[in-house]
């Protein structure tokens, strides 16, 4: 006779950030309360023949930090943010991996990464190589960087993780993805404990040229640090950033035992698709906010329950109106009281990255108290008309926040986060 499981808690115990708004938890949150600005002229590669010439570059990442020189040339910089941004996570956790009553066995210790891109941007260097010089040019690490499961191999490889180990590629949403199907593995006994979150290295030529084709991004080059302005009613494209978010997910009962800092329950995930367009949402939201309800009823909870929104707010004008109609559809009479925020305005779009940065301002909103603010919402959208928290942000107690992700391919991710009340 098989028993029937047992549904675990999940608790969020570390977070690891490299952003270009910071680098580690503390610089990154201080960078979201004070509202610093990540956005400035490309410097990675020469953009003065595109139509955007900005970008969320990070500033304060040095590989050496974390690598031997050797070791470091056998990775890209997907790879690099990847083991990084984890090292992170596991530090500010305090979770130690092997034997011992209070640390987690390797067996039981999963590795789940999502970026939309993978190692393809770090492969333009090599395939202008190849062009040049022919096949001998190409080095052999080439055939392991470029694909996406490389940074949850990567990391697997580094920390020793032998539980499940699944790197995917469901562009803008794929961070999250990563955080609630490791959610999904401790909930259902299959994990102790996943390193989760999201990865992205996209500023390379082709790739970034790529999106100023379809025109998809802000040609705001003169004023940098305002380009990215969800919700605002000049938005004209979202602003491309690298960068990495990775949380510490862990079963409750096992980080209640070694008496770890928790910021905040993770109790619900959904993913749903709108099977429309490739780069356009639905018209009406329809399948955004079933994924919003699905999370919420995941919780056990209800939209009455939902007190903060970290939304999508990509900065692009059918994505933000689209959210904020599927918002109202979720929260009903509610919605124009419920803050939302929306981020992007400071740290860019990191594409797969960007709904796990996202998810660690959830978690840090309701263990710190703050509401951030929808950053550059100087002229707000008369069609997306929610509380979008101007100014600095505000003080409050927050028990709840549903962290949206919609990417191209229509897909759509929601994730909740509670407060731990026992």
């Amino acid at each position: 006779m098989i028993a029937p499981v047992i549904r675990k808690r999940v608790a969020v115990t570390g977070i690891g950030a490299i952003t270009p708004i910071g680098t580690g938890v503390r610089s990154f949150w201080e960078g979201v309360r004070t509202g610093r600005r990540g956005v400035r002229p490309l410097s990675r590669f020469d953009a003065s023949t595109f139509r955007t010439r900005i970008a969320g570059e990070i500033s304060d990442f040095d590989p050496a930090a974390f690598f031997t020189a050797r070791r470091s040339n056998r990775m890209d910089r997907f790879g690099h943010l990847s083991i990084a941004a984890s090292h992170l996570a596991l530090q500010d956790s305090g979770l130690r991996i092997g034997a011992g009553l209070d640390a987690v066995a390797e067996t039981d210790l999963g590795v789940m990464i999502g970026s939309a891109l993978g190692g393809v941007p770090g492969a333009e260097p090599d395939h202008a190589s190849f062009l040049a010089a022919g096949i001998r040019s190409v080095p052999p690490s080439l055939a392991i960087r470029v694909f996406a499961g490389a940074g949850a191999c990567n990391v697997a490889l580094a920390f020793g993780a032998r539980g499940p180990v699944i790197g995917n590629s469901n562009s803008c949403a794929s961070g999250s993805i990563a955080i609630g199907e490791a959610y999904r593995s401790i909930r259902d006994g299959e994990s102790i404990a996943v390193i989760a979150g999201g990865v992205e290295a996209p500023l390379a030529p082709l790739t970034f040229g790529a999106f100023t084709v379809i025109k998809a991004m802000s040609t705001a080059n003169e004023n940098p640090s305002a380009a990215s302005r969800p919700f605002d009613a000049r938005r004209d494209g979202f602003v491309m950033a690298e960068g990495a978010a990775i949380l510490i997910l862990e079963e409750m009962a096992h980080a209640v035992k070694r008496d770890a800092r928790i910021y905040a329950e993770l109790s619900g995930y959904a993913s749903t698709n709108d099977a429309f367009h490739m780069t356009a949402p639905e018209p009406q939201g329809r399948d955004s906010s079933r994924a919003m309800r699905l999370a919420i009823r995941n919780a056990g909870l209800t939209s009455e329950e939902i007190e903060v929104v970290n939304a999508h707010g990509s900065s692009t004008v059918l994505n933000d109106r689209t959210e904020t109609m599927a918002i109202k559809d979720v929260l009903g009479e509610r919605a124009r009281r419920v803050p939302v925020s929306g981020t992007k305005g400071l740290h860019a779009h990191a594409l797969g990255a960007s709904g796990a940065m996202e998810a660690a301002i959830a978690c840090l909103t309701i263990s710190d108290g703050f509401v951030p603010s929808t950053a550059n919402l100087d002229h707000p959208d008369p069609e997306c008309d929610l509380d979008y928290v101007p100014g600095m942000g505000r003080s409050q107690t927050v028990r709840t926040v549903l962290s949206n992700s919609f990417g191209f391919g229509g897909t759509n991710a929601c994730l909740l986060f509670q407060a731990v009340t026992g």
